[in-house]
């Protein structure tokens, strides 16, 4: 722990400093209010020993103003002038605890070992604290507002398994490719099911590296590892009692599926750096765009994984395979960005429509949500027209004739054209270049290199 040590006594401030050093801590100390406070303001401390009678100032006038500056600041107060009424006033001030001198090094090791319990504690609170308020803001952040309901019988069929398995604490898999709405399913499953009053955590599997990831996932302790200056609670611990989404689990690595597959047998689970078995209990969701059958067979995916989490799988079609939900969901994003920019609209114009179901959405809900907000800004007139939607969609509007016109796949172009045209397109929505990239199926390198060949920047 990094400690200060606040004593007008050289002697006291020695010993003190010697005996914590000797355990392992990090002290510094000062012999007036005034270079206390000023190292305050400096650095951070996460243990303060504050004397009573500090020469002629009073320790619990100094100890106010470090709570002013610091709530949350743990100081105990030592005095050889130990009373019940000292006591009592500096624990209602806000100390931490209070020690007597002459004092032996077990007596002060005993205060730092329940220090650092009150700091896991603080630790923990404020963790749970923050995962409350990104939940809120994700909550009230404008997302779409979707319904569940599909006019295409396997969609339909597969909202309708998640549904009623949603009241179980069976694992729920969600199969699909980018876009397809899985994160906004699981939510809703989630919403649907027993735990609903619980939290729900989601953890992205390809956002972090291997060490940053199982840190996240089950949290570290001060130590564990370069940069892990103080203890983290994983999110596996803020989603005990509740629901843990893992978004593109076919992205986890090996090392961390062994320990997914323990907490989800057995429930136990142990933070980075730190032998101590821990216990939760949560319902996994997970969702992933890659075939883990043949991640299964290649060796990149463990089989009793697999089929722990496979007890209720389904797959969510592309948006090409519902076409008959494309208006609705279009209407839907309509509706939504025109109210965010304060515009009414009359509808979408029939060449506005033709090129929606005509085009084949890559990118799924995520392309079209991204296509009809550009088109609530930029559009010009009360209804949304096939020129305002970008070029990958209204390449394919209908003549007068009823024949698609554009690049079409069997159509008279060379291939290179269509390669360009459909490399163009998915950079148009994707959200980022590695993204486009897992969509094309090439690696970032050689996305980066036909882009540039193809004159794309």
């Amino acid at each position: 722990m990094d400690i200060l040590i606040v004593d007008d006594e050289r002697s006291v401030r020695q010993a003190t400093a010697f005996a914590l050093e000797g355990d392992g801590h990090y002290v510094e100390t000062a012999e007036d209010s005034a270079t206390a406070l000023k190292r305050l303001k400096e650095s951070a401390f996460e243990l303060i020993f504050l004397d009573l009678r500090l020469g002629a100032e009073d320790g619990l006038e100094i100890l106010k103003k470090i709570l002013e500056a610091k709530p949350e600041q743990l100081v105990v107060m030592f005095t050889a002038h130990a009373s019940i009424q000292t006591a009592v006033r500096a624990t209602q001030l806000g100390a931490f605890d209070f020690l007597e001198k002459p004092f032996v090094p077990e007596q002060l090791r005993a205060l730092v070992v329940k220090a650092d319990k009150a700091l896991r504690t603080q630790g923990e609170v404020h963790e749970l604290k923050q995962t409350v308020v990104a939940l809120k803001s994700e909550a009230q952040s404008g997302k779409v507002p979707l319904h569940f309901d599909s006019e295409e019988t396997q969609t339909k069929t597969a909202l309708d398994i998640l549904f009623r398995a949603a009241g179980t604490p069976a694992s729920v898999l969600i199969l699909g490719e980018s876009g397809t709405g899985k994160s906004v399913i699981a939510r809703e499953v989630h919403e649907r099911s027993h735990l609903r009053e619980k939290p729900l955590v989601t953890i992205s599997c390809p956002s972090l590296s291997k060490e940053l990831l199982e840190s996240e996932l089950f949290g570290h302790v001060r130590g564990a590892f370069t940069g892990a200056v103080k203890d983290k609670v994983g999110k596996v611990a803020v989603a005990d009692g509740g629901t843990l989404f893992l978004d593109e689990i076919g992205e986890l690595p090996l090392e961390i599926q062994s320990k997914l597959l323990r907490l989800l047998q057995e429930r136990e689970y142990e933070r980075v750096g730190d032998n101590k078995t821990l216990q939760a209990n949560v319902r996994v969701i997970a969702a992933t765009n890659r075939d883990l059958r043949k991640s299964v067979a290649e060796g990149s995916f463990r089989e009793d994984l697999y089929y722990r989490l496979n007890v209720i799988a389904v797959t969510i079609p592309p948006l090409r395979e519902r076409r008959r939900d494309l208006k609705h969901f279009a209407t839907r994003y309509l509706d939504h960005f025109a109210g965010q920019v304060g515009r009414q609209f009359e509808g979408f114009e029939p060449g506005a429509w033709d090129a929606i179901v005509q085009h084949g959405w890559p990118g799924n809900l995520r392309e079209l949500r991204n296509a009809i907000e550009r088109a609530v800004i930029l559009a010009p007139g009360k209804a949304i027209g096939a020129a305002d939607l970008p070029t990958p969609a209204k390449a394919f509007s209908l003549a007068n004739n009823g024949t698609p016109v554009g690049l079409q796949v069997g159509s008279q172009v060379k291939l290179e054209d269509l390669e360009t045209a459909h490399i163009r397109a998915v950079l148009e929505w994707a959200p980022s270049l590695q993204e486009a990239a897992e969509i094309l199926g090439i690696d970032k390198a050689t996305l980066y290199r036909k882009r540039k060949r193809l004159d794309l920047d």
